[in-house]
């Protein structure tokens, strides 16, 4: 029975430990990133964060309250020197009193209103705009995120097919070199002919090494990218050819969103926003501040500590009053705080300029390259064709004896390359597309 229970235990935990791969298409991939990548999360906080400040920033100006209690215990009273005269006694002596009590305690509560303060009105611009930037830069981070999901994904997928491919061609290969040799065998070829077909294949298995290892490399940088344990089993669920297909059938995008609505612009003219507070805020560093404060205060004396009993006397007192600040000379240095202020302003304005230039020109690039992807792939596909109707009449002909061992090897090779170039144009217009996407920042469109 003992046996029974340890055999049941170790099955359950075995299957325990066998962990589930989870499945993810492209679109789910990305939506699970934005969620789980630290970056993303990150960025996320950051908004957080600037609403925190702007509501900080907020209530500054808003009504204050402060509450002060003071305890003083006088281990040794100070002592004042009165003339003698004034107690009957002789001109130029003088006699030594103590005032007050040796133990005091106060309590007073302050509230206090900003009337005007001109940093306080920039401030709250600065705030909002603070928070659309974290927003901004949100945005942007997600935007990366996207290509970087797209381009991990299309790896796996990538590999995958190319270690479908390779294993497919060296199984080719094997039943080829296995017809060869009895052909050898039977003394109808030369060894070398032979010979030519394994260093083919010692090539493709090594080949076929190289392409598991990327493989693997290529599963633990998407598992890093959408922000999961590198070991973690996935499964892409989306086909290669499919997805590929899908985008190559889509529209070059001949509508382009206005320069405005893309985030690069937005950041840019956000930067611009706050240059112009800054100079606000130094301008406003020459405006005078105005605040009004009401005080009460309760005090108490004795020579014990008898605060807490009810027969202490307390003696209380108010103040209402008006603050004013006037700034009246700071040695230039306002003056030259507003003058790198309004430089800055100007920086910020070429650079706003610049960057609509900039996008305009990434997007008709981005366009014209995504368009060159989708005839490209074309191309590739009919070299692919073209080479495997090759490698399969030198194959024929090697067989029947009309081709040499060099030939088919040189066919295989041929073959073997457009393989390789027709998978890379297939991943090509997936990133290009993606990447023209980004510019302009519309959700990205995958099932």
């Amino acid at each position: 029975m003992l046996y029974k229970t340890i055999f049941f235990l170790l099955i359950t935990t075995s299957l325990f430990s066998q962990q589930e791969a989870s499945k993810f298409s492209l679109k789910e991939a990305v939506d699970f990133a934005i969620e789980n990548n630290s970056m993303s999360k990150n960025a996320a906080r950051d908004i957080e964060i600037a609403k925190l400040q702007k509501w900080e920033t907020t209530a500054t100006g808003l009504p204050q309250i402060n509450a002060d209690i003071t305890y003083n215990n006088w281990l040794k009273q100070q002592i004042s020197l009165i003339p003698a005269e004034f107690f009957g006694g002789n001109p130029g002596q003088f006699s030594e009193l103590t005032f007050g009590t040796k133990q005091t305690m106060n309590g007073t509560v302050t509230v206090s209103q900003k009337l005007f303060d001109g940093s306080y009105i920039v401030g709250l611009q600065a705030a909002k705009v603070y928070l659309e930037i974290s927003e901004n830069a949100k945005e942007k981070t997600d935007i990366e995120l996207r290509k970087m999901v797209a381009y991990a994904y299309g790896n796996v997928l990538l590999s995958e097919e190319n270690l479908k491919i390779v294993n497919s061609n060296i199984t080719l290969l094997e039943n080829n070199l296995r017809d060869l040799t009895k052909v050898y065998e039977n003394g109808l070829i030369e060894q070398e002919s032979v010979q030519q077909l394994q260093l083919t294949l010692v090539s493709l298995k090594s080949n076929q090494n190289y392409i598991k290892r990327l493989n693997k490399i290529a599963y633990q940088m998407f598992n890093n990218t959408i922000g999961v344990d590198l070991n973690t089993p996935v499964e892409l669920t989306d086909n290669l050819a499919e997805l590929i297909a899908m985008y190559a059938s889509l529209k070059p995008l001949e509508s382009i969103l206005e320069v405005e609505n893309v985030v690069d612009y937005k950041i840019a003219f956000n930067d611009l926003k706050s240059k112009e507070l800054l100079l606000k805020l130094e301008k406003s560093k020459a405006l005078p501040t105005l605040d009004v404060f009401l005080n009460g205060s309760y005090s108490g004396n004795s020579n014990q500590f008898n605060f807490l009993d009810k027969s202490q006397n307390w003696f209380g007192s108010s103040l209402l009053g008006v603050s004013m600040k006037v700034p009246v000379f700071s040695s230039f240095g306002r003056s030259a705080s507003t003058k790198k202020a309004r430089l800055n302003l100007e920086k910020s304005k070429a650079l706003l300029k610049d960057t609509s230039e900039k996008i305009k020109l990434e997007i008709s690039r981005a366009k014209s390259e995504y368009e060159f992807a989708v005839e490209d792939l074309e191309i590739k596909k009919e070299a692919l064709e073209l080479s495997e109707n090759i490698a399969k009449k030198n194959e024929i002909k090697f067989f029947e004896g009309l081709a040499t061992s060099f030939d088919l090897s040189q066919a295989q090779r041929q073959l073997y390359s457009a393989q390789e170039d027709y998978l890379s144009s297939m991943l090509n217009i997936l990133t290009k597309r993606i990447s023209l996407e980004a510019l302009i920042s519309p959700p990205l469109k995958t099932k």
